[in-house]
């Protein structure tokens, strides 16, 4: 691995760490974290009462880069593996939704809620 993607792959778990503390203030409880699927990726899946989110993180260094940190491809992936995982965190009468939380520095983060709708 290469001292950029290194950086990258730090960088990434502190903001999914940044992410996880801003959920739980918000009573959220983190399920899991980095949850890889064969179409894709969830950063962290988080449960508040009956409601299942699946969240993509994105740390940007500055705020006004946040606006352009996440596409449709990305969030469809995010959905796709949300749609994967669904049974193996959400039971009958639960709900489910694909969230994201944009981090920058010197900024509050950013919660997206229902960000996918597909």
């Amino acid at each position: 691995m290469t001292r950029d993607r290194r950086g990258a792959e730090a960088a990434g778990r502190r903001g999914e760490r940044l992410a996880g503390w801003w959920l739980r203030l918000k009573g959220w409880r983190i399920l899991d974290r980095r949850v890889r699927t064969p179409v894709g990726e969830v950063d962290l899946v988080a449960r508040r009462g009956s409601l299942i989110a699946f969240v993509e993180v994105k740390l940007r260094a500055t705020a006004a880069e946040l606006d352009f940190a996440i596409d449709e491809r990305r969030l469809s992936r995010v959905a796709a593996a949300a749609e994967y995982l669904m049974t193996r965190y959400a039971g009958p009468g639960d709900d489910i939704r694909v969230d994201v939380i944009l981090i920058a520095r010197g900024a509050r983060p950013r919660h997206i809620e229902n960000a996918w709708i597909g």
